[in-house]
């Protein structure tokens, strides 16, 4: 089964929690939506959260936020094939894995694209104050065109970003004192023309630090959602383009 979540920051109980209230074995994967918070500080902070997710069951992949350094800085990382698609991992914590941009993986029979990154409202205040703060933050015109051309060549079921769409944006999740004409919301604005050319079954989010569901956009920060709606109607849909190819 795959289970999804939003941003944790750096903090493992509601993940311990769910493992230990639901029990998923080693063939599950839990989905952190970005803001994972273990590749913030480079200092024993990440070390103990990244041991503490390693130690549970299920595989877990991070999919990049806003709060977190590329793994490619970071030499300790490797990159691997997994599920068909190139993920970032440390020999230390095999099963805490990074999930690469516009990576295509298929997952218990899903399809799964990924998008991460998303402007950091509190830029500034990070900035002055010496907290962690990175200018690839954002996808690069290099991801968006990659992003693109496998939306283009390959179908898909599930997409998995840190962000949304421009459209789909919670106002009411504003942080207040925060002026949004400064605010840069190209990603976002992308997001929009990937969303409205793209068929897809679910979209799965985090960033906004809310639970909540429109259309087929799912929200999640501190919920969990799992996959088997999802390979349910996969199933049916499956079945039902058999039946009319066979007439």
């Amino acid at each position: 089964m795959i289970y999804y979540t939003g941003d944790i920051h750096g903090q493992k109980h509601d993940i311990e929690r769910f493992c230990k209230r639901f029990n998923p074995t080693r063939e599950d994967i839990i989905v952190i939506l970005g803001d994972v918070g273990a590749n913030y500080g480079q200092d024993e902070r990440d070390a103990e959260l990244k041991y503490a997710l390693d130690k549970l069951k299920p595989t877990i992949l991070c999919i990049h936020g806003n709060h977190e350094i590329r793994p490619w800085h970071i030499p300790t990382y490797k990159t691997k094939e997994w599920h068909g698609g190139i993920v970032w991992y440390e020999e230390a914590y095999p099963s805490v894995l990074f999930a690469k941009d516009g990576e295509i993986y298929d997952l218990e029979g899903l399809r799964h694209i990924v998008i991460g990154g998303a402007y950091s409202v509190d830029k500034f205040y990070r900035l002055s104050r010496g907290y962690g703060w990175w200018s690839d933050e954002q996808p690069s015109e290099e991801i968006k065109q990659y992003v693109e051309q496998q939306l283009k060549e390959n179908a898909i079921d599930v997409v998995l970003s840190h962000t949304c769409p421009f459209k789909y944006e919670p106002v009411e999740e504003f942080l207040p004192g925060i002026d949004q004409s400064t605010v840069d919301d190209s990603t976002e604005k992308w997001l929009d023309v990937i969303e409205e050319t793209t068929d897809y079954m679910a979209w799965f989010c985090g960033h906004w630090h809310t639970n909540k569901r429109i259309d087929k956009m799912h929200f999640l920060f501190h919920q969990f959602e799992s996959s088997e709606e999802l390979q349910k109607m996969k199933v049916n849909k499956t079945n039902l383009e058999r039946e009319m190819e066979d007439g």
